[in-house]
């Protein structure tokens, strides 16, 4: 009997270390494509749930590499079941569409996303300053995703083109604040340079210069204003906004194993001194605020691109130890991004793999027992 009850425990505590639903949204080979990346989630107005990706026709390589699309799937059923996959914007040939990042104007319940298009043969690194090879656009949805606007250029509005080589958006991580304004994270290339080498004990380390700063709408999207690049090399931020009413950057350092943290006081526009953010390697991470007293992030704990975590935080991000980091999947893992669900579960929209990170586009709902270590993570 005691090693029944022994064995009972154990099978108990392994259910609690992932979420037993894991639904795969896309799937690399599918639909004509080679691989799916860089996937963002929203909520609709109704509810309903849209995941965006880049649909990379030719490779797995980033724009500059091969032809990208984006795609996009809805739910309407909290993340059971999964629409057909519908094409928002294919550019052109070889062209790449890239890092959508949406964001639910709930005053109009109108659905924004933003995007970057770049011209063939031009990524970050080689797209200049002057020219167009790097552009930002934008549509909307007004029946919450079924169908989209024509696409709107955002370029001069988002980007200093005579003098910033690229910029990029989120992905994912737009918010809106309590007094209407969206706000989209967004990294710029200033001039031509993509990184510097520095010697580290002996070695040539290449470090990423790029830097993060903020595109703000205080008219329903009508124009966009860019914010002051935050003094720290980033690049793939999210936002959140504070109980106080503060904007929270988490972004991606450009080297090191701790990411950078910032606050704004003005909506967006200026950001504070940065601060040394969470351990993890260098990656688009997840963060919302999961409820009135706790905000949830989610990454690879590593090593590597491995062990996609929740962490919580119940003083508004000063500090993440207040509850054990959640083990969401142990294998290869890559980009992620949250919403909260009409239920008041969160859903993590994740790159996966088995041999890989980034051979599905998966879909985990997390609930607060199970961020807490309490219960499992779905229901």
């Amino acid at each position: 009997m005691r090693l029944f009850l022994i064995l009972s425990s154990m099978a108990a505590t392994a259910a609690y270390v992932q979420p037993a639903e894991q639904v795969d949204v896309f799937r690399a080979g599918e639909g004509g494509y080679h691989s799916y990346r860089i996937p963002t989630i929203v909520t609709a107005a109704d509810g309903s749930l849209i995941v965006f990706a880049e649909a990379r026709k030719d490779n797995r390589g980033d724009p500059g590499y091969g032809d990208i699309d984006l795609a996009l799937r809805r739910s309407t059923d909290r993340g059971k079941t999964w629409s057909p996959m519908q094409v928002l914007d294919d550019p052109g040939v070889k062209w790449a569409a890239s890092n959508p990042t949406p964001v639910l104007d709930r005053n109009t319940k109108r659905l924004w996303v933003l995007f970057n298009r770049w011209e063939p043969g031009h990524g970050t690194v080689s797209s200049m300053p002057g020219v167009m090879n790097n552009q930002v656009w934008a549509r909307w949805s007004d029946d919450h995703g079924r169908t989209w606007s024509a696409p709107k250029d955002l370029t001069r509005q988002a980007r200093e083109v005579d003098n910033w080589g690229a910029v990029f958006l989120g992905p994912g991580g737009a918010i809106q604040t309590r007094t209407g304004r969206l706000i989209v994270p967004a990294a710029m290339k200033f001039g031509k340079s993509y990184a510097v080498t520095t010697s580290v004990s002996g070695a040539d380390l290449p470090i990423s210069v790029l830097r993060a700063y903020t595109l703000y709408s205080d008219d329903r999207g009508e124009t966009w204003k860019r914010g002051e690049p935050v003094g720290a090399f980033t690049n793939e931020n999210e936002l959140v906004e504070l109980a106080d009413g503060a904007v929270m950057m988490d972004a991606r350092q450009g080297n090191g194993d701790h990411r950078w943290q910032m606050i704004s006081q003005d909506g967006g526009a200026t950001f504070s001194q940065p601060a040394m953010g969470q351990r993890a390697g260098a990656i688009a991470a997840g963060i919302e605020r999961f409820a009135p007293d706790m905000l949830l992030w989610t990454g690879p704990a590593g090593p590597g691109r491995r062990r996609l975590v929740a962490r919580v935080s119940f003083d508004e991000g000063q500090t993440w130890e207040h509850a054990p980091e959640r083990v969401i999947y142990g294998g290869p893992s890559a980009y992620s991004d949250l919403t909260m669900l009409d239920d008041g579960r969160a859903g993590v929209i994740w790159e996966r793999g088995v041999s890989d990170g980034c051979q599905f586009v998966t879909f985990t709902t997390l609930s607060r027992p199970f961020l807490l270590g309490g219960g499992p993570a779905a229901r």
